[in-house]
């Protein structure tokens, strides 16, 4: 009798969208009508937890990564592959189950697929032991009757194939829009030895997990291990892991470091326990008696949770790969081993000779001798085990499962016909996290190496101004008291740095000294954000104390003496911020007046170098340019000026237009500023600029109610999240941290105070404008008397 392939459909309960007006009214008419959207489907043919399976590991990480950046965009489905004498409890997310060595089940699957209208596409992993028959044949019939478009990702690409595993995967190639692989080297197997065309082929790195910072999770495992060099191997163990290949290497290691202690991570594979038993394992066991190796190695045999195996990594001073299988393509275990900053010692598998360049040593396959060697190298330079630490998350930074999402997606996209799927980049969490690790009683430090913040950078008003201004709209927006306890931190480093004529310092080193660069630099841009985040912070009065709001009180209006002297453009964008939230509290007619004069300044800029093609206030963007317009709408807001007001809409526009296009933002490169009838620099992104965009064009949609801005909004933010030339993730979800920079080939990956600032101020934007449970409101912000303001837009 043919065994049944039954389902246990769950749809999708929510869906946030970015402002896209075409999905925005229906979803908006089906909630209101109690429907819940239906989503167009995806399907994953592969094992899945709780099977214990490196395949079924893979497929869970990525669909969980996809599921939370796009979760609003489709529903991910699985088709679990099992096998006799097995039975699994799933989470709904499987809706059918395929009995892998049945031959009528694979014809009855494609035909179930074939009638699901919603189904828009398959990924299939392939592995050949997977599936039934000679080399999984089983799966052509599958594969032949299927009218959906798949997708393959080969998970091993063996060279040199016989004609009848050749023929097999030429007809899973062809029967494949396209397939995905993981390394080059298994691509130009496809292409040389398959006869695959290259066209079809996707190179997607096996991804691996953000983690936090090592000081984050190591307090127990150092009380555990001590001041021990540890060495790791984890995975399901059996004899192709060829782990007595580190036992034999031990003692010449230990005779040199003899606190030496090498963890044997995992359980053994559950098909070797099957067929064999235990006998691998407890050959090894007996070696480490032989070896006399007692104190040395221990065996951690069971199956950890993600977060019991990151720990261990994390405490992992050296990771070790002994595989003898010269053609693994690639391995799980190594990548996460890498994502959590281990310095590899490694067999020349491809994915190793691909990844390894300066973040690890290659070996010989079964030579103890040469393992023993590297190992002892690495222990015997601190500098350089700790550079490889730091090569090895440069190196596997890009394969994030974030990103690993984002490709797979975009690939899905180019595959699907018709009309490709609306994309809809899901908000991550706001986290304080990375705010909290970079802020000291002092204040919030300048820079970070990764994630563990660098006291020896030093302080700057610069840093601490905008971290003030993040703090007040955070608490503003959840009323947790830690951002309100860090706002006066910030704020008081302001005030230690203000001089007696008004001014501000802006570096102070880590012992509260003034760096004697002060005297080096232009601080008028520094002193005006300082003065904008005094205006802010006043702004929110009703949020804190009269003391703490009469200090900052005190601070700005010390400083509007040295504000009438300010020359640069962005200072005085900067002070016209910072005096209209002032204004917005106090409406001093003077400071008005002062407003007045500084967008003056500002006009008299736009008439000396605008023209029909450059409608700017220099003739040059730089940095911070959306501050510039942004001021102007502010004056306006200020004063009820038209000349203002149009001025800022001319201007932004022109900034929109030419860092806008294709559905990406691309902020001026810090490389070279985009000068007057040149091209533009196309490289070197910086959080800051994407952010004052967003922060403008929250702004502008209050002033001007026009959808537009709502949707550059969402592409601006969107460019955290991975909408980027190099489709990798900015933001760091798992630390809370941003990174510095997205560069032509590479992210720099330090998460350093102003980045993160930067994205904390966009994200708490993006939380008032682009959530549809807080849809745009039609309140302005604090402006001139409602008479005036309903004149002004009258008379525009």
């Amino acid at each position: 009798m043919k065994n049944k392939i039954y389902s246990n459909v769950t749809m999708e309960k929510t869906l946030v969208l970015l402002p896209h007006s075409d999905n925005r009214a229906v979803v908006e008419k089906m909630l209101q009508q109690k429907q819940t959207p239906v989503l167009p489907e995806i399907l994953f043919i592969t094992s899945y937890p709780p099977r214990e399976c490196g395949i079924a590991t893979y497929s869970y990480d990525l669909m969980n990564a996809t599921r939370k950046k796009f979760g609003h965009s489709f529903s991910l489905q699985v088709a679990a592959l099992e096998v006799p004498g097995e039975q699994y409890i799933y989470k709904d997310v499987v809706k059918y189950h395929l009995q892998t060595a049945v031959a009528e089940q694979y014809e009855d699957l494609a035909k179930q697929l074939n009638d699901d209208d919603n189904l828009q596409l398959v990924f299939l992993q392939h592995e050949f032991g997977l599936y039934g028959g000679e080399y999984g044949e089983y799966l052509l019939r599958f594969l032949s009757l299927l009218q959906k478009p798949v997708i393959t990702t080969f998970h091993t690409v063996l060279p040199e194939p016989g004609s009848r595993r050749k023929s097999i995967v030429q007809s899973v190639i062809d029967h494949s829009s396209a397939v995905v692989v993981m390394t080059n080297h298994s691509a130009a197997i496809l292409v040389n030895d398959y006869d695959a065309k290259k066209d079809k082929i996707t190179v997607i790195p096996h991804g691996t997990h953000l983690v936090s910072p090592p000081q984050a999770g190591e307090e127990k495992m150092k009380r555990k291990f001590g001041n021990r060099f540890v060495l790791s191997t984890f995975g399901l163990l059996g004899a192709g892991k060829s782990i007595e290949t580190a036992l034999d290497a031990m003692p010449a290691i230990i005779q040199q470091f003899p606190n030496v202690l090498y963890l044997i991570i995992g359980k053994t594979h559950p098909g070797i326990t099957k067929n064999d038993g235990e006998q691998y394992r407890e050959m090894l066991h007996q070696k480490v008696i032989d070896l006399q190796l007692e104190n040395h190695v221990q065996f951690i045999n069971k199956y950890l949770s993600l977060e019991e195996l990151l720990g261990y990594l994390q405490r992992t001073d050296i990771y070790l790969f002994t595989s003898k299988d010269p053609h693994q393509a690639v391995s799980g275990t190594f990548a996460y081993a890498m994502s959590c900053g281990c310095p590899i010692i490694s067999t020349p598998i491809p994915h190793a000779v691909e990844l390894l360049d300066g973040a690890g040593l290659i070996f010989d396959f079964k030579n103890e001798t040469q393992l023993a060697a590297a190992t002892l190298k690495l222990l015997a330079d601190p500098l350089l085990l700790q550079q490889m630490k730091l090569n090895a998350l440069h190196r596997i930074s890009p394969t994030a499962w974030q990103n690993a999402a984002i490709a797979h997606v975009e690939l899905m996209q180019k595959n699907i016909p018709g009309e490709s799927t609306s994309l809809r980049y899901s908000m991550p969490e706001i986290s304080l996290a990375h705010i909290k690790r970079l802020t000291t009683p002092m204040g919030m430090l300048q820079f970070s190496a990764i994630a563990v913040p660098d006291i020896a950078s030093g302080y700057t008003v610069d840093d601490n101004a905008r971290a003030l201004i993040a703090a007040v709209k955070h608490y503003a927006l959840t009323g947790d008291r830690a951002s309100r306890q860090l706002a006066e931190v910030y704020l008081n480093f302001l005030l230690y740095c203000q001089q007696q004529p008004g001014n501000f310092i802006n570096y102070v080193d880590e012992d509260g000294q003034f760096f004697e660069k002060n005297n080096d630099e232009n601080l008028e841009d520094s002193n005006g954000r300082a003065i904008w985040a005094l205006g802010e912070m006043i702004a929110a009065e009703n949020l804190f104390s009269d003391q703490i709001i009469n200090k900052a009180r005190f601070a700005i209006e010390r400083s509007f003496s040295y504000i009438k002297k300010m020359h640069s453009p962005r200072a005085i964008a900067f002070s016209i911020k910072g005096l209209y939230h002032y204004n917005s509290v106090y409406h001093d007619e003077a400071v008005k007046q002062l407003i007045t004069s500084l967008a003056d300044n500002l006009v008299s800029k736009y008439r000396g170098v605008s023209d029909t093609g450059w409608l700017w206030f220099e003739e040059y963007l730089t940095y911070a340019n959306s501050v510039l317009p942004e001021a102007m709408l502010y004056a306006y807001l200020s004063t009820g000026s038209l000349l203002y007001k149009n001025i800022a809409a001319s201007t932004f526009n022109f900034l929109l237009k030419v860092i806008f296009e294709s559905g990406k933002i691309k902020v001026v490169s810090n490389q070279g500023w985009h000068i007057k009838g040149e091209a533009a620099n196309v490289y070197g992104e910086q959080p800051i600029d994407v952010a004052y965009t967003i922060l403008a064009l929250g702004l502008f949609y209050d002033v001007f109610k026009e959808q537009r801005f709502l949707t550059k909004m969402g592409i601006a933010f969107s460019w955290f999240l991975g909408n980027n030339h190099l489709h990798q993730v900015i933001y760091n979800p798992c630390t809370g941290g941003c990174y510095d920079g997205l560069e032509e080939h590479h992210i720099n990956l330090n998460q350093g105070a102003e980045s993160t600032v930067s994205y904390l101020m966009a994200r708490l934007t993006a939380e008032k404008y682009l959530e549809t449970k807080n849809q745009p409101t039609s309140t302005m912000p604090p402006v001139i008397k409602a008479t005036n303001f309903a004149l002004a837009l009258t008379e525009s």
